[in-house]
């Protein structure tokens, strides 16, 4: 008597069934070991990037007005808020709002005290900040913003006066004239002084030899009063351009101009 082989009660034994046997996943086609009891979690860059620890900061700034060409100097320390310790790397820069843009001014790498010290000539008046880029371990931060006011520079009194001697070069000469358009000597020096420096003089070149103070012609400087003279009589003015040039309006038919002073007699009067 013959046995006949049977399929029946019997289970073929797959390769998911092994799988399971040898403590394996099928996934997807692939043969794959489960992790280790204990074994460290994989993390993806965007979980890394959340881990980033903000920084905590502290920031100052020296002044909040200055003279244009004038700096300012902002500190800012920055602290890890999970442990209490000061950050020693990373880079902070000092940055002005510009046309609704952050510009940088300057630079500077954070040292072992966690703190940093930067300076930046702002031009014009507006915002600054210190901005830290952060790094793998800390994120990067903005500190507070500080307005910062920018004041024209001041002007030397001889140079307003300069200026304003220039603006009404090719005017014309009218006698008795004293401006805004015309003007006779007296009337020039008369008008440019006081728009320039507040310096009230006559309209007579004989009496404006004696206002200011008297200076020898070796020690003349731009903006000085020069009063031409016959014998001890004031005859006509004009304002010292330097370099043996004054500012002046000459005489009927001329207009007013920069040229070279003529002859030795006159004063020199200091006006500011």
């Amino acid at each position: 008597m013959h046995e006949h082989s049977s399929s029946r009660g019997r289970r073929s034994i797959g390769a998911g069934a092994i799988a399971l046997s040898l403590g394996l996943c099928l996934c997807a086609g692939q043969l794959i070991a489960p992790s280790p009891a204990g074994a460290a979690p994989i993390v993806t860059a965007a979980a890394a990037a959340k881990a980033k620890v903000k920084p905590s900061v502290r920031s100052s700034i020296s002044t909040r007005s200055v003279t244009y060409g004038g700096k300012i100097k902002v500190t800012a320390k920055y602290i890890n808020p999970a442990n209490g310790k000061v950050i020693t790397s990373g880079t902070v820069r000092l940055q002005a709002l510009r046309k609704s843009k952050w510009v940088n001014l300057s630079a500077k790498a954070l040292g072992k005290t966690g703190s940093v010290t930067l300076t930046g000539e702002p031009h014009v008046s507006g915002a600054v900040r210190a901005y830290y880029v952060g790094t793998p371990t800390y994120k990067a931060v903005a500190g507070g913003k500080f307005s910062v006011t920018v004041k024209p520079k001041s002007v030397p009194a001889r140079t307003k006066i300069i200026n304003e001697a220039k603006k009404h070069v090719g005017s014309l000469y009218k006698f008795g004239a004293a401006g805004p358009s015309r003007f006779d000597c007296s009337g020039y020096t008369m008008w440019v002084y006081k728009k320039a420096v507040g310096k009230k003089l006559p309209h007579k070149a004989n009496s404006q030899q004696k206002y200011g103070k008297s200076i020898a012609k070796g020690k003349k400087q731009i903006g000085d009063l020069i009063v031409f003279r016959s014998g001890s009589y004031g005859s006509h003015v004009g304002i010292y351009a330097g370099s043996g040039y004054m500012y002046d309006s000459p005489h009927t038919g001329a207009r007013v101009s920069k040229r070279k002073m003529y002859g030795s007699n006159y004063v020199v009067r200091r006006l500011v």
